[in-house]
């Protein structure tokens, strides 16, 4: 009994222990360095929404970022998720109040420009710096979107731009969009900062089309970089179209509390259950011993 039940300790701390090595965990969000974890595995896995709530890309893979920005495979990407997006539109019978859903930050203008000069997303983000950027309304646009948000015009498609920019900020992204080449648009909608109801960028955005569907807009598609774009509810019949974002993803679906707790949820989940079944080890034991 007593070897049995050593035995069971031993499987008990080892499977907890061995949370800490879990292969996609790295040296930043949920996870410590692993160096068998390839960096386009890391970003795969972040586009996927399996790693989120990270403040920054681990910093070996800064290279590999740069290397996907300024190569084919970023143009390719977003143009494969841009020609999903228009291939759904095109066999859609379009009505009055259909509608596309932008975001624009990192959907239809491009701020790769900044990250550039911020370390390819290794930094941390800092708001003052990028409002300082955003206002000085150089950004371009992202070429792909750019080509898609014609289409969708043409179609017939009504386009409304929601972004997490703050109201402040909307006679530089008007010029913005402008001199990027997106020439027209029904609604621009920009966040009030002073508005105590939408505390994060899901239920910011979950507000603003629950509030264009009461308007009569038919929400048929929705174009993000960020999972926040994309999440919560309120989004009509839409498809949502994820686009790839190499330097950073903001945690979306959940607070930052809730986040940073997770992996303590599925830790002790994991010891629970592992104890329990070290106690039915002990307990078949001691059966054997009386039987």
């Amino acid at each position: 009994k007593v070897l049995v039940f050593f035995v069971a300790t031993i499987l008990v701390a080892w499977q907890c222990h061995a949370y800490d090595m879990f292969p996609l965990r790295m040296n930043t969000g949920y996870g410590a360095r692993t160096p068998e974890v390839k960096c386009a595995s890391w970003r795969l896995a972040v586009e996927a929404h399996n790693i989120f709530g990270f403040e920054t890309i681990p910093e070996e893979c800064v290279e590999a970022t740069k290397e996907y920005i300024h190569g084919e495979q970023y143009r390719s990407d977003s143009k494969t998720v841009n020609q999903q997006a228009y291939f759904y539109a095109r066999d859609l019978e379009v009505h009055p109040k259909d509608t596309f859903v932008f975001s624009i930050d990192g959907t239809v203008l491009s701020n790769i420009p900044y990250y550039k000069k911020h370390g390819y997303g290794v930094e941390k983000f800092n708001s003052t710096l990028y409002d300082e950027w955003v206002n000085k309304g150089n950004a371009p646009a992202l070429p792909e979107t750019l080509k898609n948000y014609n289409k969708l015009v043409s179609l017939g498609f009504k386009i409304i731009f929601l972004s997490g920019r703050t109201l402040d900020k909307q006679a530089v992204t008007e010029a913005n969009l402008k001199k990027a080449g997106y020439h027209t648009w029904e609604k621009l909608i920009l966040k009030d900062p002073q508005d105590p109801s939408t505390p994060n960028a899901v239920s910011y955005k979950t507000a603003a089309r629950e509030k264009l569907i009461r308007q009569g807009y038919n929400i048929v598609g929705i174009i993000g970089d960020q999972w926040s774009d994309l999440l919560g509810g309120h989004r009509g019949e839409s498809r949502t179209f994820k686009l790839p974002n190499p330097c950073t993803t903001f945690s979306s679906s959940f607070t930052s509390q809730q986040s940073s707790l997770l992996p303590i949820y599925l830790y002790v989940i994991r010891c629970v259950q592992i104890g329990a079944l070290a106690s039915l080890y002990v307990v078949s034991a001691v059966c054997q011993q009386v039987m």
